[in-house]
């Protein structure tokens, strides 16, 4: 063995390694999407998303409203905060039927289904009593409360619905049911065109579009099968088809996709003012309360148009990200409805995300000019406290059952508690030890990183 001028060995070197050869370096990209990619797997997530999004969309709905509706207020000699106090107050009370819906246990929320929809039923028929029914832009979907306060039955049909639908659809799948397509069919179907009927006396066609999305969503989820499908669909497009073709509004609405310009008797005026709204906002828009269209040009400016004056004043990065927000809610609400193992609160889950989304895209899409115009509000965004309350309870649902999930419940029994509770219990214990709180934080810190 050779030795050194020293008497030592030589030192054995690592041979260096080639030029490419080297690893590569770990990319923030990379990294970056594994992050994203871990907080999208956290079990909390659908919990957060869902709170989080429906309320920065009732927020950004009460600010719009506001401004949309402040030059209507005036038109009508009415205060200019006038319509956005009542919406502020129906976000008040469906706050606390979301907080309540959001603590109820998944029984209790079936033991409401029967009484929800033989209550919408019966407050549906009375709309229809003369004397009683109350008439707004030729539907009579309407029930005066008192004052200037109005109710809209239908908006309830459709929570009635879900929950229902959901209830029934639960009971037959653990009785093994649903193989057989009458126990599919029957009494859901039935009962829904039951609900459509009473909804199209008062020509309300766009509560009758959700409600049917709202079915077919139930059945999807319920596993039907194609042919069984397919045959419900077509019978509701035929119905509809029908009912389009006899009524000259109806056709008009459907002439004016695409329009650019007013046409002859102004009757595509609300569809081509809209679109003038979404351009002169450009990317980021006039500024809020700056827009011009809400002067008198643009009709229905804070209720179903709602946003294209959000476009208008908040430019292309506003309508994106109210856009975003309803993507994050639709995502969060299949991902409930796609991890649970309980049947009804998959088929419910399923119904309220159906019922939300269908909404936002039919709203959204006659803005954009791509559908007819239809009539029905921007979920938690639009002007109408009939509209915001069962949608409320019904994002309280969704927040229950992304708790109810097992590793999201025990996520939320990790949580640390409020620190005022904490102090206060050090306080109370005078003279004893102090109770020991967040023990399994502590013993999941205690393990090695390797049994977490």
């Amino acid at each position: 063995m050779p030795t050194s001028r020293t008497g030592r060995p030589p030192v054995q070197r690592a041979p260096r390694r080639p030029a490419g050869s080297r690893p590569p370096r770990d990319n923030a990209v990379v990294r970056l999407h594994g992050r994203a990619r871990r907080a999208w797997d956290r079990p909390l997530t659908a919990y957060y998303l869902i709170l989080g999004g429906s309320l920065l969309i009732t927020v950004l709905g009460l600010v719009m409203v506001y401004s949309a509706s402040q030059i209507t207020a005036l038109q009508l000699s009415l205060p200019g905060s006038y319509f956005f106090r009542k919406q502020f107050l129906a976000a008040v009370l469906g706050g606390l039927l979301l907080l309540a819906a959001s603590r109820m246990p998944s029984p209790l929320h079936r033991a409401l289904a029967y009484p929800i929809l033989l209550g919408s039923v019966f407050l549906m028929i009375l709309v229809q009593v003369p004397g009683i029914g109350v008439a707004v832009n030729g539907n009579q979907n309407w029930i005066s409360v008192g004052g200037p306060f109005q109710l809209q039955p239908s908006e309830f049909g459709k929570l009635a619905l879900v929950l229902w639908g959901a209830d029934l659809l639960a009971r037959k799948q653990e009785k093994r049911l649903l193989t057989q397509w009458k126990h599919m069919l029957v009494p859901l179907v039935p009962v829904a065109f039951m609900l459509l009927g009473l909804i199209m006396l008062g020509g309300d066609m766009g509560t009758a579009i959700i409600l049917t999305a709202i079915l077919f969503g139930l059945l999807w989820l319920a596993g039907a099968p194609t042919r069984l499908f397919g045959g419900v669909l077509a019978v509701a497009a035929t119905l509809g088809v029908i009912l389009i073709k006899t009524s000259p509004n109806r056709m008009a609405r459907l002439a004016c996709l695409g329009a650019t310009e007013p046409g002859p008797g102004d009757s595509c005026w609300q569809a081509v003012h809209g679109i003038y709204a979404l351009a002169n906002g450009g990317l980021f828009g006039s500024g809020l309360g700056a827009s011009v269209e809400k002067w008198g040009q643009l009709p229905e400016a804070h209720t179903d148009f709602i946003f294209a004056i959000t476009g208008e004043e908040l430019g292309l990065a506003g309508t994106l990200s109210v856009l975003a927000l309803f993507a994050a809610l639709g995502y969060a609400g299949i991902r409930v409805a796609g991890r649970t193992e309980d049947p009804f609160v998959r088929y419910a889950a399923g119904g309220v995300t159906t019922w939300i989304t269908a909404q936002a895209v039919i709203n959204i899409g006659a803005v954009l000019g791509l559908l007819p115009i239809a009539g029905v509000p921007l979920p938690l965004f639009s002007y109408g406290g009939s509209a915001l309350l069962p949608t409320m309870f019904a994002i309280g649902l969704l927040i229950a059952f992304a708790r109810e999930d097992p590793a999201a419940r025990a996520a939320l029994a990790m949580r640390q508690p409020r620190f005022g509770r904490k102090r206060a219990a050090v306080r109370g214990s005078a003279g004893r030890e102090p109770r020991k709180w967040n023990t399994m934080r502590r013993r999941a810190a205690a393990r090695p990183s390797g049994e977490r």
